[in-house]
């Protein structure tokens, strides 16, 4: 399979991620890939290219796209825009699933929704301020989200060709769970299997098939999320993010973070405060 698994870790204190796609700068790629969360990219300008199986969505300004769990995509970001992206993890729908951990939305068909993109917006906005009292409003306009996914955007009928196809990325999905929430332990490959009983030698071919990386890259991968994301929301040293982060020092968490972004930790903290001040003028 030419895809691979995207971690995707919620924003501190929220049951979402919400952040500006890392393609705003334009010619830029995001390969095949998948992940449990359910995904929705609004633009507020420019524009973009997604592919869902085998059809093409392009999206202009003003326009949105939902991406269901466990559906592979691409997205191509040929010039800059500006795309407001919230993810969220499939356990906040489990009291709307229409099959165990199963739900679809009609993410395709509509892509314009002012209103909804509206929301994503706003969203973005309020998060990205952070006045006082904007967790209340934050957690109120997600609410305001989910209210309308689930009453004008989810799909009732299944097919059991699909839930099967889920079914399949879901059991390697919970492993990474597993490994999100015990990432800062040491966390070996042989201990990670017995959990789930697997042998090693399984669990190391699973990684390689569905999720198109090794079990140690992985690893690594979650660690260097986790401090993008406190790169993002906190003040912290670089220092005190790799070593909370289970790195043996800032050079080693430097390194990962190039390797993963193209960009050093300290660059990219002074974007991404930049472009927070830009979008919210």
């Amino acid at each position: 399979m030419e895809f691979q698994h995207e971690l995707i870790i919620p924003n501190e204190g929220f049951p979402f991620k919400v952040f500006l796609f890392e393609g705003g700068n334009g010619n830029y790629v995001r390969e095949k890939h998948w992940h449990t969360s359910v995904e929705i990219f609004a633009v507020m300008e420019g524009r973009l290219d997604f592919f869902v199986n085998k059809d093409e969505y392009p999206l202009k300004a003003g326009e949105q796209i939902i991406i269901n769990s466990n559906e592979i995509h691409s997205i191509h970001a040929v010039e800059k825009n500006k795309t407001v992206v919230l993810q969220i993890p499939l356990k906040q729908f489990e009291n709307y699933f229409t099959a165990q951990r199963y739900i679809r939305f009609r993410g395709q068909e509509e892509l314009v929704d002012k209103k909804l993109a509206s929301l994503l917006r706003k969203l973005y906005h309020v998060y990205s301020e952070r006045k006082i009292g904007y967790e209340f409003r934050t957690i109120s306009i997600f609410y305001e989200i989910m209210y309308i996914l689930v009453k004008d955007y989810r799909v009732t009928e299944t097919r059991e060709k699909d839930i099967r196809h889920s079914r399949r990325l879901d059991a390697l999905s919970k492993i990474t769970t597993y490994m999100r929430e015990h990432y800062r332990e040491e966390l070996k490959l042989s201990d990670v299997a017995a959990t789930f009983g697997y042998s090693d030698a399984y669990l190391s071919r699973m990684f390689q098939k569905y999720a198109g990386i090794n079990y140690k890259d992985y690893l690594q991968a979650i660690r260097t999320e986790h401090g993008y994301r406190q790169l993002i929301e906190t003040n912290m040293t670089i220092s005190d993010i790799s070593m909370e982060n289970g790195f043996p020092n800032n050079k080693a968490f430097s390194k990962a973070f190039y390797k993963k972004y193209g960009i050093m930790p300290a660059e990219f903290r002074k974007r991404q405060k930049s472009a927070i001040n830009k979008i919210s003028n």
